[in-house]
């Protein structure tokens, strides 16, 4: 069934970005904002226009759409899940490449809300159905330390406390040649990609966001990171590292040299999420858990050593 919905420019909104102005004025996700204009869904007084337009003073605006479909919790068993810690409040898990955080419009695959109802967890919190205990997220392609909140308490002391940066997040990634200088800190705003509604750019009207790395080893063609995420935005290692030339080994959404992936038998990223730190939501205890490499990033580590 098509929805559709006509209005005038709000003055306010002149000169806005199509995809911007409509998450504002209907409601929409960025993300499906821009799928409708890029389906040609939007109009402006009988034109249509790209998600990347702006919108133009004293216009008359039209959007006809479907409706999506709600995403819906499968309980779907993940073997490889580790469970890191589990008690009364929140578990923390090692998320395997291939799992999602939560189910989405468009993935199919496993999650990690599905695979703890699969294991018979409990979460009970706020959180929109497909998202219960949710408080941050890892891509599909990263693997590595999540925690998920299991009651609402929980839930709303560790949000509060992902948005006021007090988490400790590590990431271990591999890059391509050698960051000069080999330690520094990243601070670059990022957006949607104005050619794709799935990338993520440094943008000037982007989110602020900061990375500090460490080189911990160099390679004669990659060097291995640690990172501290000050900020956590969709892709922001991924984005960051690309924007200094140096992208994630792996990552051919960003740029990586798919020729040393292959070498390296890599067919993700190599990013893992190290260690995980923040006060207990409970005990109110300084709490630290961590991960060790899983075995296609080792593999590629050792060739790399080679």
């Amino acid at each position: 069934m098509t929805e559709s919905r006509s209005l005038p420019v709000p003055p306010g909104r002149a000169g806005e970005r199509v995809d911007v102005a409509l998450s504002a004025l209907l409601g929409f996700s960025r993300t499906h904002a821009a799928e409708i204009a890029d389906a040609g869904g939007v109009t402006v007084d009988g034109r249509v226009v790209g998600k990347s337009d702006r919108l133009p003073v004293d216009a008359w605006l039209e959007v006809t759409w479907q409706p999506r479909r709600a995403a819906v919790v499968e309980a779907i068993p993940v073997a490889d899940l580790g469970i890191v810690h589990d008690d009364d409040d929140i578990v923390v898990v090692d998320k395997p490449v291939g799992v999602a955080a939560h189910p989405s419009v468009g993935w199919e695959g496993p999650t990690v809300v599905g695979a703890l109802v699969a294991a018979g967890f409990r979460i009970a919190t706020s959180g929109p159905a497909e998202r219960q205990g949710i408080v941050h997220r890892l891509d599909a392609g990263t693997s590595g330390l999540m925690v998920v909140a299991k009651t609402e308490h929980a839930y709303h002391e560790l949000k509060r406390a992902f948005h006021d940066r007090e988490v400790d997040k590590i990431y271990h990634a591999v890059v391509q040649g050698h960051p000069d200088p080999s330690s520094g800190t990243i601070d670059a705003p990022i957006g949607r990609h104005p050619g794709s509604s799935w990338r993520f750019a440094v943008t000037a009207d982007g989110k602020p966001s900061v990375t500090h790395y460490d080189t911990l080893e160099a390679f004669p063609s990659a060097s291995l990171l640690e990172i501290h995420l000050e900020t956590g935005r969709t892709h922001q290692i991924r984005v960051h590292m690309s924007a200094q030339r140096h992208p994630c080994v792996g990552d051919a959404l960003y740029g990586a040299d798919p020729t040393l992936s292959a070498r390296l038998g890599l067919e993700r990223q190599w990013l893992h999420a190290m260690r995980l730190g923040f006060r207990h939501p409970a005990s109110g205890d300084d709490v630290t858990f961590s991960s060790t490499y899983p075995a296609d990033l080792q593999r590629a580590l050792d060739v790399l050593a080679e």
